[in-house]
């Protein structure tokens, strides 16, 4: 299938109303979601467009990192999901950049302070500790706060088994190929685990330990299929404790600590082979949740703190970032009247940075802010169909002083007719990093950027709910967007406006109990290109078959279109800097999974291909990609 054929597919998808679904909860108009006001709500009353990825879906997708599944949901790209194990991520919702996504893990926001933009690393956490995502796009700011420009990717890690005690052991091995260079399909990536916990009457407990281990490929990709690059090795051990107490039935404390580390080898950038770079991540993540219910409504404190040490040894001499962060939401529901309840709380975030080099230094007792943010959100529930999410936030930003964002969604479903259309209109506030502003490429004097979003769509079921179809257009417009300049080397505010838009349509048909089709195509276009590399159309369909009660498969197709990035080159008479714009060709992706209960409900083993057709791409310009590569393992539960 080559290029026009699949804008062609993705052409009649959109024009014939076949729109796709990256799961099957979608399809339920009942299903609870929790994102869009931070309390249980049918999805049938929310306005917001938000995916729902369950446990069931995640089996489903054995054998793939969270970001590739990420990446599958409309509206999102993950760039470097197909690349080496280790490649540093980049997060694209609809269009926007890390920055403007916010991470939560359990309802808490994750950040790394000395990171670019405080985006948290998706590598430091493995699949196999997720129960659940929730991805809720469009400006998010009045519940999440600066970040939450384009969307919010909420992870929900499993809980505690409901048995006194309940073990579960996993371990999967796979290939690390490129097209070009070939390993002769020897295991090079091991993922092992183990987890126990359980529930003794009002106490409730679980411990998780993951190590996973990867080599084969060079993170560089060769100029010359002929040169070998050296591979780059990668290597994670994770660990979570989760204790939970609930003296009554109103009443719950939950508890948490987590440490993660990694160890990356990585080169010295496109096409250039490096043998010395290497990097050592540390987190170390603590956290208190409580809870208590009463007559009209809840009261919830979620509490986190991490600690973050990242080391560096590239180009000859050591470096080192180290960061702190802290964040409080406390916040209630209070239900009015039936039809009427109102969400009232207040944010607390605090972060710092420190980093030490050849190149300088960054103090901690200067690079640091913190924010204090009050905000109100009302949720209306008519009996005759009509919604209402809208709310406020007043952020006290200890750099920035005061801003105010808010937004206004309402929506309806038809009585008798499985319709539901929906609108919004959303504001964000995203301020620059503490490395945008301290670092040597920094700048003191960057603004805020401030975000408006708009949308609208429709969701519909049809065929006894048998058929999910929906469709949402959006478009978002930046202003005083932080950019990086290829030629200085800062960071400034990008004079003027740049607006984002684009459509995503979805479906999700199950053709029988057993057979089920979901497919989606994104579009996406930015007025003003940037070096992000997020493509302007993306095609995403998937098959699933359970043959018997034991035999399981899923076959999925991916189609990603031709992106744009710019990198600098220095002209040899003149020396000066010039910027060069290149065109990352279209690719597509097949990729396969097959599962299998050799002990019902106890033991299960699974076989993953991905890149079936071993095509060759580039997610990043100079940047080696995986070719056909295959993984099988088991999951056992005790």
């Amino acid at each position: 299938m080559n290029k026009k054929i699949a804008l062609a597919g993705a052409f009649v998808l959109a024009t014939l109303g076949v729109f796709a679904q990256e799961n099957d909860s979608i399809r339920n108009l009942n299903d609870v979601v929790v994102s869009d006001s931070k309390f249980a709500l049918s999805k049938e009353k929310s306005g917001k467009v938000i995916v729902k990825i369950t446990a069931e879906d995640l089996k489903k997708k054995q054998g793939q990192s969270l970001a590739a599944v990420l990446s599958t949901v409309a509206g999102v790209e993950i760039n470097g999901n197909q690349s080496r194990t280790g490649k540093d991520l980049g997060y694209y919702i609809r269009g926007g950049r890390n920055h403007q996504t916010l991470i939560l893990i359990d309802g808490i926001p994750v950040t790394d302070a000395s990171g670019t933009n405080l985006a948290f690393d998706l590598r430091l956490l493995p699949i196999e500790q997720v129960e659940k995502i929730e991805i809720l796009k469009g400006a998010s700011s009045t519940l999440y706060g600066s970040g939450a420009a384009a969307g919010v990717i909420n992870i929900i890690l499993k809980k505690s088994a409901k048995k006194p005690i309940q073990g579960n052991a996993y371990m999967n091995m796979g290939t690390q190929e490129t097209v070009n260079h070939k390993n002769n399909y020897e295991p090079l990536e091991y993922n092992q685990g183990v987890s126990l916990g359980g529930t003794f009457e009002k106490f409730n407990y679980s411990a998780t330990l993951n190590s996973t281990i990867a080599d084969g490929i060079s993170e560089a990709k060769p100029m010359n299929d002929n040169d070998v690059f050296e591979s780059d090795a990668f290597s994670r051990v994770n660990s979570v404790v989760k204790i939970g107490f609930t003296p009554t039935k109103k009443l719950s404390f939950d508890f948490f600590a987590n440490y993660d580390r990694m160890k990356n080898e990585f080169d010295g950038g496109s096409y250039s082979d490096d043998l010395t770079n290497v990097s050592l991540s540390e987190q170390y993540r603590v956290g208190f949740s409580p809870k208590y219910k009463y007559e009209k409504g809840e009261f919830v404190i979620n509490s986190g703190a991490n600690s973050i040490t990242r080391d560096f040894f590239s180009y000859g001499s050591p470096s080192d970032y180290k960061s702190k962060s802290v964040n409080a939401d406390v916040y209630n529901k209070y239900q009015i009247f039936s039809q009427l309840f109102l969400v009232t709380g207040a944010q607390f975030q605090f972060h710092e940075m420190s980093n030490g080099s050849l190149y300088g230094s960054i103090a901690k007792e200067l690079a640091k802010f913190n924010m204090i943010d009050p905000y109100v959100t009302a949720v209306f529930n008519s009996s005759f169909g009509f919604n209402l999410n809208a709310g406020a936030r007043y952020n006290l930003h200890s750099k920035y002083g005061n801003n105010l964002v808010f937004n206004f969604n309402p929506s309806y479903s038809f009585s008798g007719f499985p319709v539901k259309i929906l609108a919004s209109f959303s504001t964000a506030y995203v301020t620059p990093s503490l490395y945008q502003l301290y670092s040597p490429y920094g700048d003191l004097d960057l603004s805020p950027e401030q975000d408006a979003t708009i949308e609208a769509g429709f969701e519909v079921d049809l065929l006894d709910k048998k058929l999910n179809i929906n469709a949402v257009a959006f478009h978002r417009e930046e202003k005083d967007a932080i950019g990086f300049d290829l030629i200085t080397y800062k960071y400034f505010n990008v004079d003027g406006k740049n607006n984002a838009k684009g459509i995503e349509t979805m479906v999700s048909y199950s053709v029988t109990d057993n057979v089920k089709f979901n497919a989606n195509y994104t579009f996406t276009e930015l007025e003003k290109q940037s070096r992000i590399l997020n493509p302007k159309h993306k095609v995403n369909a998937s098959l699933d078959i359970a043959a018997t009660s034991r035999l399981s498969f899923n076959a999925s197709y991916q189609f990603v279109a031709d992106r744009t990035t710019q990198y600098n080159v220095y002209d040899p008479i003149t020396w000066e800097s010039i910027t060069i714009t290149e065109i990352l060709k279209d690719y597509q992706l097949v990729n396969a999974n097959v599962r299998y209960a050799l002990v019902k409900d106890k033991l299960n083993v699974f076989f993953f291909s991905d890149n079936i057709l071993n095509k060759d791409f580039m997610e990043a310009r100079g940047y080696s990609a995986k070719g056909r590569n295959f993984k099988v393992g088991f999951n056992f539960l005790f």
